[in-house]
Protein backbone atom coordinates (compact mmCIF):
# COMPACT_ATOMS: atom_id res chain seq x y z
CA UNK A 1 0.00 0.00 0.00
CA UNK A 2 0.99 3.56 -0.69
CA UNK A 3 0.55 6.16 2.47
CA UNK A 4 -1.97 4.51 4.98
CA UNK A 5 -2.44 7.93 6.71
CA UNK A 6 -4.55 8.53 3.07
CA UNK A 7 -7.79 6.89 3.31
CA UNK A 8 -9.34 8.42 0.21
CA UNK A 9 -6.99 9.88 -2.79
CA UNK A 10 -8.87 11.19 -5.51
CA UNK A 11 -7.15 12.30 -9.07
CA UNK A 12 -9.01 13.60 -12.08
CA UNK A 13 -11.63 11.24 -11.22
CA UNK A 14 -14.19 11.62 -13.93
CA UNK A 15 -17.60 10.03 -15.40
CA UNK A 16 -19.84 10.47 -18.22
CA UNK A 17 -22.73 8.69 -19.08
CA UNK A 18 -22.78 9.98 -22.95
CA UNK A 19 -23.16 13.45 -23.39
CA UNK A 20 -23.60 13.94 -19.90
CA UNK A 21 -20.20 14.95 -17.81
CA UNK A 22 -21.66 14.06 -14.49
CA UNK A 23 -18.39 14.09 -12.41
CA UNK A 24 -15.62 16.19 -14.33
CA UNK A 25 -11.62 15.78 -13.27
CA UNK A 26 -12.54 15.86 -9.35
CA UNK A 27 -9.45 15.79 -7.48
CA UNK A 28 -9.07 15.47 -3.34
CA UNK A 29 -7.78 13.70 -0.24
CA UNK A 30 -9.73 12.58 2.87
CA UNK A 31 -7.02 11.71 5.57
CA UNK A 32 -7.47 8.74 7.81
CA UNK A 33 -9.82 9.38 10.97
CA UNK A 34 -11.61 12.36 9.29
CA UNK A 35 -15.34 13.42 9.25
CA UNK A 36 -15.56 14.52 5.48
CA UNK A 37 -18.22 16.33 3.98
CA UNK A 38 -19.30 16.52 0.20
CA UNK A 39 -21.95 19.16 -0.41
CA UNK A 40 -23.47 20.23 -3.56
CA UNK A 41 -27.17 20.62 -5.24
CA UNK A 42 -29.28 18.46 -6.29
CA UNK A 43 -27.32 16.60 -9.65
CA UNK A 44 -24.14 18.17 -8.71
CA UNK A 45 -22.40 14.68 -8.86
CA UNK A 46 -22.52 13.88 -5.10
CA UNK A 47 -23.88 10.33 -5.43
CA UNK A 48 -22.08 9.30 -8.89
CA UNK A 49 -19.05 10.21 -6.64
CA UNK A 50 -19.55 8.15 -3.67
CA UNK A 51 -20.87 4.97 -6.54
CA UNK A 52 -17.05 5.32 -8.30
CA UNK A 53 -15.61 5.33 -5.11
CA UNK A 54 -17.68 2.07 -3.33
CA UNK A 55 -17.23 0.35 -6.59
CA UNK A 56 -20.51 0.53 -7.51
CA UNK A 57 -19.72 2.22 -11.50
CA UNK A 58 -16.97 2.61 -12.50
CA UNK A 59 -14.56 5.75 -13.18
CA UNK A 60 -14.56 7.28 -16.74
CA UNK A 61 -11.21 8.35 -16.69
CA UNK A 62 -8.80 8.85 -13.48
CA UNK A 63 -7.86 7.58 -10.09
CA UNK A 64 -9.36 6.56 -7.21
CA UNK A 65 -7.68 4.56 -4.05
CA UNK A 66 -9.12 3.61 -0.33
CA UNK A 67 -6.41 2.71 1.83
CA UNK A 68 -3.81 3.09 -1.18
CA UNK A 69 -5.97 0.43 -2.66
CA UNK A 70 -6.75 1.30 -6.55
CA UNK A 71 -9.99 0.72 -7.13
CA UNK A 72 -10.09 -0.06 -10.85
CA UNK A 73 -7.06 -2.43 -10.04
CA UNK A 74 -7.71 -4.02 -6.35
CA UNK A 75 -11.24 -3.24 -6.10
CA UNK A 76 -12.42 -6.71 -3.58
CA UNK A 77 -8.99 -5.22 -1.09
CA UNK A 78 -10.30 -1.83 -1.53
CA UNK A 79 -14.26 -2.79 -1.15
CA UNK A 80 -13.27 -5.20 2.48
CA UNK A 81 -12.11 -1.56 4.05
CA UNK A 82 -15.42 0.26 3.02
CA UNK A 83 -19.10 0.34 4.65
CA UNK A 84 -21.80 1.94 2.62
CA UNK A 85 -25.09 3.64 4.03
CA UNK A 86 -27.02 4.42 0.46
CA UNK A 87 -29.65 7.46 -0.19
CA UNK A 88 -32.16 4.47 -0.06
CA UNK A 89 -33.32 1.90 1.48
CA UNK A 90 -30.31 -1.13 1.67
CA UNK A 91 -32.16 -3.51 4.50
CA UNK A 92 -35.15 -6.41 3.88
CA UNK A 93 -38.08 -5.26 5.26
CA UNK A 94 -40.00 -9.07 5.37
CA UNK A 95 -36.33 -9.77 7.42
CA UNK A 96 -35.84 -8.63 11.43
CA UNK A 97 -33.01 -6.59 12.14
CA UNK A 98 -30.97 -9.64 13.64
CA UNK A 99 -31.33 -11.75 10.12
CA UNK A 100 -30.53 -8.73 8.66
CA UNK A 101 -27.28 -7.97 10.12
CA UNK A 102 -25.98 -11.62 10.30
CA UNK A 103 -27.24 -11.71 6.34
CA UNK A 104 -25.03 -8.92 5.94
CA UNK A 105 -22.23 -10.28 8.08
CA UNK A 106 -22.23 -13.36 5.96
CA UNK A 107 -22.14 -11.52 2.95
CA UNK A 108 -19.14 -9.85 4.00
CA UNK A 109 -17.41 -12.85 5.00
CA UNK A 110 -17.20 -12.28 8.42
CA UNK A 111 -16.43 -15.75 10.05
CA UNK A 112 -19.08 -18.00 11.64
CA UNK A 113 -18.11 -17.98 15.28
CA UNK A 114 -17.64 -13.78 15.50
CA UNK A 115 -21.36 -13.31 13.51
CA UNK A 116 -23.67 -12.94 16.14
CA UNK A 117 -21.03 -11.43 18.69
CA UNK A 118 -20.69 -8.52 15.94
CA UNK A 119 -24.46 -8.36 15.41
CA UNK A 120 -25.34 -7.60 18.81
CA UNK A 121 -22.54 -5.23 19.67
CA UNK A 122 -23.57 -3.39 16.68
CA UNK A 123 -27.71 -3.67 17.37
CA UNK A 124 -26.87 -2.47 20.63
CA UNK A 125 -24.38 0.54 19.14
CA UNK A 126 -27.56 1.86 17.42
CA UNK A 127 -30.22 1.03 19.83
CA UNK A 128 -32.16 -1.67 17.84
CA UNK A 129 -31.31 -4.39 20.18
CA UNK A 130 -34.56 -4.72 22.06
CA UNK A 131 -36.66 -4.66 18.76
CA UNK A 132 -33.94 -7.37 17.01
CA UNK A 133 -36.74 -9.90 16.84
CA UNK A 134 -38.76 -7.49 14.94
CA UNK A 135 -39.10 -7.32 11.33
CA UNK A 136 -37.89 -4.07 9.45
CA UNK A 137 -41.44 -3.57 8.19
CA UNK A 138 -42.75 -2.43 11.53
CA UNK A 139 -40.09 0.18 11.99
CA UNK A 140 -39.66 4.03 11.37
CA UNK A 141 -37.64 5.77 9.13
CA UNK A 142 -35.41 6.50 11.37
CA UNK A 143 -34.94 3.32 12.93
CA UNK A 144 -34.32 1.68 9.46
CA UNK A 145 -31.40 4.62 9.04
CA UNK A 146 -29.75 2.85 11.90
CA UNK A 147 -30.15 -0.22 11.28
CA UNK A 148 -28.34 0.39 7.57
CA UNK A 149 -25.21 2.01 9.19
CA UNK A 150 -25.43 -1.25 11.97
CA UNK A 151 -25.59 -3.35 8.60
CA UNK A 152 -22.84 -0.93 6.73
CA UNK A 153 -20.46 -1.43 9.83
CA UNK A 154 -21.08 -5.54 10.36
CA UNK A 155 -17.77 -6.15 9.04
CA UNK A 156 -15.74 -3.19 10.85
CA UNK A 157 -14.86 -1.44 7.56
CA UNK A 158 -12.42 1.36 8.55
CA UNK A 159 -14.11 4.30 6.18
CA UNK A 160 -18.00 4.34 6.00
CA UNK A 161 -20.02 6.12 3.37
CA UNK A 162 -22.97 7.97 4.34
CA UNK A 163 -25.22 9.79 1.15
CA UNK A 164 -28.09 11.61 2.78
CA UNK A 165 -28.52 9.90 5.99
CA UNK A 166 -30.85 12.11 7.77
CA UNK A 167 -33.20 13.24 4.69
CA UNK A 168 -36.80 12.50 5.25
CA UNK A 169 -36.20 11.70 8.83
CA UNK A 170 -37.69 13.97 12.16
CA UNK A 171 -35.94 16.03 14.46
CA UNK A 172 -35.18 13.67 16.86
CA UNK A 173 -34.03 10.40 14.50
CA UNK A 174 -32.01 12.49 12.42
CA UNK A 175 -30.17 13.65 15.66
CA UNK A 176 -29.79 10.14 16.49
CA UNK A 177 -28.56 9.62 13.58
CA UNK A 178 -25.90 12.51 13.37
CA UNK A 179 -24.75 11.70 17.16
CA UNK A 180 -23.97 7.68 15.96
CA UNK A 181 -22.13 9.49 13.06
CA UNK A 182 -20.18 11.24 15.39
CA UNK A 183 -19.49 8.77 18.04
CA UNK A 184 -17.94 6.39 15.21
CA UNK A 185 -15.52 9.13 13.75
CA UNK A 186 -14.78 9.61 17.65
CA UNK A 187 -13.76 5.70 17.90
CA UNK A 188 -11.53 5.94 14.77
CA UNK A 189 -13.79 5.56 11.82
CA UNK A 190 -13.29 7.63 8.38
CA UNK A 191 -16.73 9.13 7.54
CA UNK A 192 -17.59 10.36 4.19
CA UNK A 193 -20.53 12.16 4.38
CA UNK A 194 -23.06 13.75 1.53
CA UNK A 195 -25.56 15.79 3.01
CA UNK A 196 -27.81 19.14 1.80
CA UNK A 197 -28.60 20.05 5.29
CA UNK A 198 -25.62 22.68 5.68
CA UNK A 199 -26.18 22.70 9.66
CA UNK A 200 -25.40 19.09 9.44
CA UNK A 201 -22.12 19.20 7.82
CA UNK A 202 -21.27 22.02 10.46
CA UNK A 203 -22.04 20.51 13.70
CA UNK A 204 -20.04 16.98 11.97
CA UNK A 205 -17.17 17.61 9.81
CA UNK A 206 -13.95 19.04 10.20
CA UNK A 207 -13.31 19.51 6.21
CA UNK A 208 -15.86 19.86 3.67
CA UNK A 209 -15.79 20.11 -0.22
CA UNK A 210 -18.65 21.65 -2.26
CA UNK A 211 -18.96 20.41 -5.47
CA UNK A 212 -21.29 21.76 -8.46
CA UNK A 213 -22.13 20.54 -11.81
CA UNK A 214 -19.69 18.11 -11.39
CA UNK A 215 -16.52 20.32 -10.22
CA UNK A 216 -15.59 20.55 -6.76
CA UNK A 217 -15.61 24.40 -6.31
CA UNK A 218 -14.01 24.63 -3.19
CA UNK A 219 -12.03 22.63 -0.07
CA UNK A 220 -12.12 23.95 3.57
CA UNK A 221 -13.13 24.01 6.77
CA UNK A 222 -16.52 25.12 8.10
CA UNK A 223 -14.72 27.93 9.85
CA UNK A 224 -12.99 29.17 7.08
CA UNK A 225 -15.43 28.71 4.58
CA UNK A 226 -17.66 30.89 6.76
CA UNK A 227 -15.12 33.60 6.61
CA UNK A 228 -14.84 33.30 2.70
CA UNK A 229 -18.67 34.36 2.56
CA UNK A 230 -18.08 37.26 4.78
CA UNK A 231 -18.17 40.26 2.08
CA UNK A 232 -21.42 40.63 2.95
CA UNK A 233 -23.14 40.52 6.52
CA UNK A 234 -26.61 39.73 7.59
CA UNK A 235 -29.08 41.88 9.62
CA UNK A 236 -32.01 39.76 10.84
CA UNK A 237 -34.80 41.74 12.49
CA UNK A 238 -38.59 40.53 13.44
CA UNK A 239 -41.48 42.81 13.89
CA UNK A 240 -44.80 42.16 15.57
CA UNK A 241 -46.48 42.16 12.32
CA UNK A 242 -46.11 42.36 8.68
CA UNK A 243 -45.28 38.76 6.94
CA UNK A 244 -45.24 40.66 3.27
CA UNK A 245 -42.54 43.30 4.66
CA UNK A 246 -39.41 41.04 2.67
CA UNK A 247 -40.55 42.60 -0.19
CA UNK A 248 -40.55 46.57 1.07
CA UNK A 249 -36.56 45.76 2.75
CA UNK A 250 -35.46 45.20 -0.89
CA UNK A 251 -35.94 48.39 -1.49
CA UNK A 252 -33.86 49.78 1.48
CA UNK A 253 -30.26 51.72 0.48
CA UNK A 254 -27.34 49.18 0.49
CA UNK A 255 -29.34 46.26 1.41
CA UNK A 256 -28.83 43.48 -1.71
CA UNK A 257 -30.93 40.69 -0.75
CA UNK A 258 -33.59 40.01 1.87
CA UNK A 259 -35.12 36.23 2.82
CA UNK A 260 -37.35 35.62 5.18
CA UNK A 261 -36.65 32.97 7.83
CA UNK A 262 -39.76 31.48 10.04
CA UNK A 263 -40.73 34.98 11.56
CA UNK A 264 -37.51 36.79 10.53
CA UNK A 265 -36.58 38.66 8.07
CA UNK A 266 -32.79 38.32 7.13
CA UNK A 267 -30.99 41.20 5.12
CA UNK A 268 -28.02 40.74 3.23
CA UNK A 269 -25.52 44.14 3.35
CA UNK A 270 -22.09 45.54 3.31
CA UNK A 271 -22.10 47.23 6.42
CA UNK A 272 -24.89 46.79 8.91
CA UNK A 273 -23.79 49.76 10.94
CA UNK A 274 -25.24 51.67 7.88
CA UNK A 275 -28.53 49.17 7.01
CA UNK A 276 -29.62 49.46 11.42
CA UNK A 277 -31.38 52.63 11.61
CA UNK A 278 -32.94 52.71 8.33
CA UNK A 279 -34.65 49.40 9.24
CA UNK A 280 -35.90 51.51 12.51
CA UNK A 281 -37.64 54.09 9.97
CA UNK A 282 -38.68 51.62 8.06
CA UNK A 283 -40.58 50.28 10.98
CA UNK A 284 -42.01 53.66 12.34
CA UNK A 285 -43.36 54.34 8.28
CA UNK A 286 -44.72 51.08 8.53
CA UNK A 287 -46.57 51.03 12.12
CA UNK A 288 -44.54 47.95 12.70
CA UNK A 289 -42.75 47.57 16.51
CA UNK A 290 -39.13 46.14 16.01
CA UNK A 291 -39.22 42.83 18.16
CA UNK A 292 -36.01 41.83 17.90
CA UNK A 293 -32.72 42.98 15.59
CA UNK A 294 -29.16 41.00 15.52
CA UNK A 295 -26.32 41.14 13.32
CA UNK A 296 -25.29 37.83 12.94
CA UNK A 297 -21.60 35.90 11.59
CA UNK A 298 -21.54 34.41 8.27
CA UNK A 299 -22.97 30.77 8.18
CA UNK A 300 -22.37 28.06 6.49
CA UNK A 301 -25.19 28.65 4.29
CA UNK A 302 -23.89 31.82 3.18
CA UNK A 303 -21.19 30.37 1.92
CA UNK A 304 -22.98 27.75 -0.09
CA UNK A 305 -25.04 30.40 -1.59
CA UNK A 306 -21.83 32.57 -2.57
CA UNK A 307 -20.50 29.18 -4.15
CA UNK A 308 -23.48 27.93 -6.01
CA UNK A 309 -25.69 30.39 -6.22
CA UNK A 310 -28.53 28.22 -4.95
CA UNK A 311 -30.27 28.29 -1.48
CA UNK A 312 -30.37 24.98 0.70
CA UNK A 313 -34.04 25.03 1.14
CA UNK A 314 -34.56 24.53 -2.96
CA UNK A 315 -31.82 22.21 -2.65
CA UNK A 316 -33.38 20.42 0.31
CA UNK A 317 -36.85 20.56 -2.13
CA UNK A 318 -35.52 18.79 -5.46
CA UNK A 319 -34.17 16.48 -3.31
CA UNK A 320 -37.48 15.23 -1.89
CA UNK A 321 -38.99 15.14 -5.33
CA UNK A 322 -36.22 12.79 -6.90
CA UNK A 323 -36.87 10.41 -3.66
CA UNK A 324 -41.07 10.91 -4.85
CA UNK A 325 -40.09 10.60 -8.14
CA UNK A 326 -38.00 7.11 -7.52
CA UNK A 327 -40.94 5.56 -5.24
Amino acid sequence: MNNIETAIKVQDLTKRYLNILAVDHVSFEVYRGAFFGFLGPNGAGKTTTINMLTGVTKATSGTASILGYDLAKEPVKAKTHIGVVPDTQSVYDEMTAWKNTIFSAKLHGVPNDKRESRAEELLRTVGLFDRRNDRVSTFSRGMKKRLMVAVALVHEPDILFLDEPTTGLDVQSARQVRGLMRELNKSGTTIFLTTHYLEEADLCCQLIAIIAEGKILIEDTPEKLKISSQAEQVVEVSFDHASDAADKLKHLNNVRDVVSAGDKFRLYVEDPSEVLPLVFDFAKENNLKVVSINTLKPTLEDAFVKLTGMRPEIMSIEKEQTKLNRG
